[in-house]
């Protein structure tokens, strides 16, 4: 019987969740507007593409006079300059229109500002001046240099391989972060989309006033776990429309927007990461239903429990910020507080199995702990809403909710 329950409340909840409006509008808003995004930074990347080539390929009339001796005079006929040695005379025809522009190139161009005159085209149009200037110093440069090796060493467009080691073993370095980082990306996803769900998972029935006419026929126990199962298939379910949406974004964008091909086949998965994270994630997440459950049944209304839910998110954001020191020296104080801190510790935790810094006895230590105060917290859940469920007015006591003889206000009904 208990087992048809708990299956009764899933169907019911996960039905409730998904057939709301509010649901797939939360669900969607984050990849639809990343889609936009991309969109708008794809378009607006070929318009500056083009102005840009537009520019460096766009062919002027110019004076020029080279006080460094780099320009070629051969490749500045080819750009449409004509060298010159009086600037204040190009400056003059500049300013009377009979010049679209002189260039003034110092001794020492490394370290001395190149003066560009010319005719005002707009705001962007006059970009063309600076642009040609530069390519046609440029183009000399490597003329003179006569040596494309040189050119590239020169430029900085170098490639380099490196291998670290780590007791005495490759380190599998950014590789071996990606997928146990995924963890934690999935714990913020759940959290943050489904964390006012957890909350009116309990508070939604007892401000309809019905959970009276619904523990007649139902276990507290089995009506718990199967909110908090429901939840888990709901957080699934956003988890997967969350991420479609980015992957077709990434198959049909990556290209334009020049973001490197993800090759799976240098993933490292770390068998001891995988795991651990996936106890962690897990103890985490039921921590913090059990926890939000609890305090739906505590609390009479939504706006009574919206401080005490600000802070429980607060706490999943405060290790970012000493996440630098979480990585470099994962042995501080501080951060060994954040990760045995039971609602710090998830993100925390999380955090240094991806970067490799979690000792394995701690790795198990601290997702045993979150486990078991998580199995704590669903009691205590259960407990709470057994006994505060038709408190309608009032905060829950929690002395009324774990004496043998509870003491219950009675509450006035409804108006």
């Amino acid at each position: 019987m208990a087992q048809h329950n708990i299956r009764t409340v899933i169907w019911f909840e996960v039905g409730r969740n998904v057939t709301k409006p509010r649901f797939w509008i939360i669900t969607l808003i984050v990849p639809v507007a990343l889609m936009v995004v991309f969109a708008l930074v794809f378009l607006s990347s070929s318009s500056t593409d083009a102005a840009s080539s537009a520019q460096k390929n766009a062919h002027i009339t110019f004076q020029y006079r080279d006080l460094s001796g780099i320009v070629d005079p051969a490749t500045a006929s080819k750009f449409g300059g004509t060298a010159t040695s009086d600037a204040t005379a190009a400056i003059a025809a500049v300013k009377a229109g009979t010049s679209q522009a002189f260039f003034d190139y110092p001794a020492d161009p490394a370290t001395q500002h190149i003066k560009v005159y010319g005719a005002d085209k707009d705001i962007f149009g006059n970009g063309v001046y600076a642009s040609v200037a530069t390519s046609l110093l440029q183009l000399s440069a490597q003329e003179k240099i006569n040596s494309p090796q040189l050119v590239n060493i020169a430029s900085g467009n170098l490639n380099t391989t490196s291998v670290t080691y780590r007791d005495g073993h490759t380190a599998a370095g950014i590789n071996g972060v990606i997928a146990p980082m995924l963890y934690l990306v999935a714990f913020y996803l759940v959290i943050l989309l489904l964390g006012n769900q957890m909350l009116a998972s309990t508070l939604e029935e007892k401000e309809n006033r019905v959970t009276e006419m619904i523990l007649t026929t139902i276990n507290p126990t089995s009506l718990i776990l199967g909110k908090i199962v429901a939840l888990f298939v709901a957080g699934l379910l956003q988890i997967v429309v969350f991420a479609v949406p980015l992957a077709v974004a990434y198959a049909l964008f990556r290209k334009q927007l020049n973001i490197p091909t993800l090759d799976l086949s240098n993933l490292v998965l770390d068998p001891q990461q995988m795991i651990i994270g996936a106890l962690i994630l897990i103890g985490g997440f039921a921590l913090f239903t059990g926890t939000l459950v609890a305090l739906g049944a505590i609390m009479p209304t939504a706006k009574d429990a919206g401080p005490i839910f600000g802070v429980l998110m607060i706490l999943i954001f405060i290790p970012f910020y000493i996440v630098t020191l979480i990585i470099s020296d994962p042995t501080a104080p501080i951060v060994q507080t954040f990760s045995w801190f039971p609602y710090s510790a998830p993100v925390t935790a999380l955090l240094r199995n991806a970067f490799g810094v979690l000792p394995l006895w701690q790795g198990i230590s601290i997702a045993v702990e979150l486990l078991l105060l998580a199995v704590v917290v669903l009691r205590v859940a259960v407990q709470l809403f057994r006994y505060g469920s038709i408190e309608y007015s009032r905060r829950v006591s929690l002395a009324d909710a774990f004496s043998r003889t509870p003491r219950r206000q009675a509450s006035s009904p409804p108006q």
